[in-house]
């Protein structure tokens, strides 16, 4: 294909994306009352506990339609993955093979409940890190949270942990299309685990050691994990080649 009309499929699959996420963003314009009150709760049963003032101050006369639209585009993300991710993948299937088509198809298809499994644990982990940060708060002191500033932060969050949970995709991926094999991922496990972590530390926007193991280690885990199936994908290849050939596989 053409590097033209390879451009004109790009544009056209973040087409259709953006268009998912807006018709998931109408649906989150709806549910924002009871987001906010979902987000929030963590701030709310924090200060009930500690018998402090922990609460959130919408600075500004256009921040809460603000927050509004970040959360309902940030909805139309989260239910509009299925979409997406197929785009992503619609994308790539043009240069592929019958039989790498299906393979990736059934790649896709473990992404969504990656990224959904992803934003997860960046759910569960929320109310232990809201806790970290707030326990820094001096004595007799109050903490007013800016709205825009806590609500992106837990947007952020939510969807470092969702896309850092598609790697495994990623390498599959590759592997079903012949690009990178099982050994070369084994061969640079040093640096997979390195860039993990480096990439939790700035991902996550809390900072802290807590947050960085919560979502390095489950990426070193998927990693090595996705090795196991980029290694059974090779060996099927070298087989499917090996009957083409009428030669033993190696």
């Amino acid at each position: 294909m053409p590097l033209r009309e390879h451009i004109r499929e790009l544009r056209t699959r973040v087409l259709w994306s953006a268009l998912g996420i807006v018709v998931g963003a109408v649906g989150g314009w709806f549910v924002y009352p009871w987001l906010v009150d979902v987000l929030q709760a963590p701030l709310v049963d924090l200060a009930a506990r500690r018998g402090e003032l922990v609460a959130l101050n919408f600075a500004g006369v256009a921040a809460p339609l603000d927050v509004q639209i970040m959360l309902a585009l940030f909805v139309g993300v989260l239910v509009s993955s299925p979409w997406w991710i197929y785009q992503l993948w619609a994308f790539v299937t043009p240069g592929l093979t019958s039989r790498e088509r299906r393979t990736t198809l059934a790649v896709v298809g473990a992404a969504v409940p990656l990224f959904l499994a992803g934003a997860a644990l960046a759910w569960w982990l929320l109310p232990a890190a809201v806790e970290i940060l707030i326990g820094f708060t001096p004595q007799d002191a109050v903490n007013v949270i800016d709205a825009q500033a806590y609500l992106g932060f837990v947007v952020r969050l939510v969807l470092a942990f969702g896309l850092a949970f598609l790697l495994p995709v990623v390498m599959v991926a590759l592997a079903a299309v012949g690009l990178v094999g099982a050994r070369t991922w084994l061969a640079g496990w040093r640096w997979a685990v390195l860039l993990s972590f480096v990439f939790a530390a700035v991902a996550t926007p809390t900072g802290d050691v807590v947050s960085m193991l919560a979502l390095g280690v489950p990426i070193c885990g998927l990693y090595f994990g996705a090795v196991g199936v980029c290694a059974l994908v090779d060996r099927r290849r070298r087989r499917a080649e090996s009957a083409r050939t009428g030669e033993e596989p190696a």
